[in-house]
């Protein structure tokens, strides 16, 4: 089964990520910021991570770019309400997979899950 780490601050967020990821069949691992999501990264394995880029300690361009040192081909995920194209520019450049603007439909979500993972 493969495991997806979902680092996101917003409650209903992870608890829809979650109810749709393990639907079809994925294992969810969820961190509500940055430090904590450190910590699961640098203990257990993964096959994708999603993330947030506003979070709580840490945001989500440093923890993409301390993921990318310690696994560089881990692919990430990220789900933003960020819009401005030098933001998303910058993610891409630190070599994120995909990047989906929040609010976002959970079935494309699903699909590009899929995509990625297979």
């Amino acid at each position: 089964m493969k495991r997806i780490l979902v680092i996101e601050d917003n409650p209903m967020v992870v608890h829809a990520l979650d109810f749709k990821l393990t639907k079809v069949g994925y294992e969810i691992v969820t961190a509500e910021d940055g430090r904590k999501a450190k910590q699961l990264i640098e203990t257990q394995a993964f096959d994708l991570i999603i993330t947030d880029l506003m979070l709580p300690f840490i945001n989500g361009s440093e923890l993409i770019e301390f993921i990318k040192e310690l696994h560089p081909n881990l692919p990430i995920m990220v789900l933003s309400t960020a819009n401005q194209e030098e933001t998303i520019t910058n993610i891409f450049e630190l070599g994120v997979e995909d990047y989906i603007t929040k609010p976002f439909s959970p079935n494309e979500l699903i699909l590009r899950v899929k995509r990625i993972l297979h």
